[in-house]
C-alpha cells in the first residue's frame, strides 16, 4: 500500500511549488486579517468601557464660582460618582489643534465645561442633570458619551464582518486553487489511476491518496503562513513600542494566548480545508469522467 502511495503520488512534487506558494500567501492573509480583527475588537471594546458612563456639561455665560456651584449640584444627584470642572489650561489644550497655543482671544466668551462619571441608566442620569440645572438656572448642555460609543459599536460591528468576510473569501480561493491544482494532479496521472482500477482499486482508497497528499501539502503550507504572520506581527509590535505613543481607540496588536491560539489552529484548517477539498473533487471526477 505505501508503494502504491509512493509511486502514485511522490510526497515532494516540483511541479506544487507554486500551489505551496499560493496557499501558504493565503494563510498568512487570513491570519493577519484574523488577528487585525480581534485586536480592533479589544481596543474598541476598552475605549467604549471607558466612555460609556461619562459627561460633559456645558454652562454658557457661567463664571468659575458659578461652574463650581453646578459642579457640586450635579455631584449631588443620585447615580453620579464625580464632577470635575475643567480648568482653563484644560480648555486650551482642547482648543489648542484648531487655534494654536495661544487659544481663544481673552474677550471671546468660552463655555465652562464639567466632566461627569455616572453609573445606571446613562439617558436617564442625563435628563436628570439638564432638569437639575435648568431648575437652578443655568443655561447648559448635557453630551452624554454613550451616543459616541455606540457608533463606535456600530462601527465595529461592520470592521468586524468585513474582517470575517476577507478571511472567508480567502478559505474560498485556497479550497478552489486546491481542488483546480487536484483535478490536475488526476488527469496527470490517469493512466496509473486506470490500472489501479483494473487492479480492484476503489473509488474511495485512490481519493485517499490524494487526500493524504494535499493535507500535508496544507498543513506544511499553513504552517509557514502562520510563522510569517507570527513575525510580521512581532515586528510591528516591536515597531509600536518603540514609535510613539499611540492613542488608545487604534488598535494594539499583541501575542497572548488566544492569538497564539489562532496561528496553532491556522495550519490545521488549511490542512483539513485541503484534505477535504482534494477527496471531494477527486469524487467528482472519477464519476463523472473516469
Amino acid at each position: 500500500m505505501k508503494a502504491r502511495e509512493s509511486s502514485l503520488l511522490p510526497l515532494e512534487d516540483a511541479r506544487e511549488a507554486a500551489l505551496f506558494f499560493v496557499v501558504g500567501a493565503l494563510c498568512f492573509l487570513a491570519a493577519l486579517a484574523a488577528l487585525s480583527a480581534k485586536s480592533t475588537y479589544g481596543a474598541a471594546r476598552a475605549w467604549t468601557a471607558e466612555v460609556e458612563g461619562e459627561f460633559t456639561v456645558s454652562l454658557s455665560g457661567a463664571d468659575a464660582d458659578a461652574a463650581a456651584k453646578a459642579a457640586r449640584l450635579i455631584a449631588g444627584l443620585d447615580g453620579v460618582d464625580s464632577a470635575r470642572v475643567f480648568t482653563d489650561a484644560e480648555i486650551n489644550a482642547l482648543l489648542a489643534p484648531n487655534f494654536g497655543q495661544s487659544g481663544l482671544p481673552a474677550d471671546l466668551p468660552v463655555p465652562r465645561l464639567i466632566a461627569v462619571t455616572g453609573e445606571g441608566d446613562a439617558e436617564a442620569l442625563g435628563t436628570r442633570m439638564s432638569e437639575a440645572l435648568k431648575e437652578a438656572g443655568y443655561d447648559a448642555a448635557v453630551d452624554s458619551h454613550t451616543e459616541w460609543a455606540g457608533d463606535v459599536r456600530r462601527m465595529l460591528g461592520i470592521s468586524r464582518l468585513i474582517a470575517l468576510s476577507i478571511v472567508a473569501l480567502l478559505s474560498a480561493t485556497a479550497i478552489a486553487v486546491i481542488a483546480f491544482a487536484t483535478h490536475a494532479a488526476l488527469l496527470a496521472r490517469r493512466d496509473i489511476v486506470d490500472v489501479l482500477h483494473v487492479a480492484g482499486a476503489r473509488d474511495r482508497f485512490i481519493a485517499s491518496l490524494f487526500e493524504r497528499r494535499f493535507w500535508l501539502l496544507g498543513l506544511r503550507a499553513g504552517t509557514v503562513g502562520a510563522l510569517v504572520a507570527l513575525a510580521t506581527v512581532a515586528i510591528l509590535i516591536a515597531l509600536g513600542r518603540s514609535g510613539a505613543e499611540r492613542s488608545g481607540l487604534l488598535p494594539q496588536l499583541s501575542l497572548d494566548f488566544p492569538d497564539l491560539a489562532v496561528l496553532v489552529v491556522t495550519p490545521v484548517i488549511a490542512g483539513l480545508a485541503a484534505r477535504i477539498a482534494a477527496g471531494i473533487t477527486v469524487m467528482r471526477s472519477l464519476k463523472s469522467v473516469m
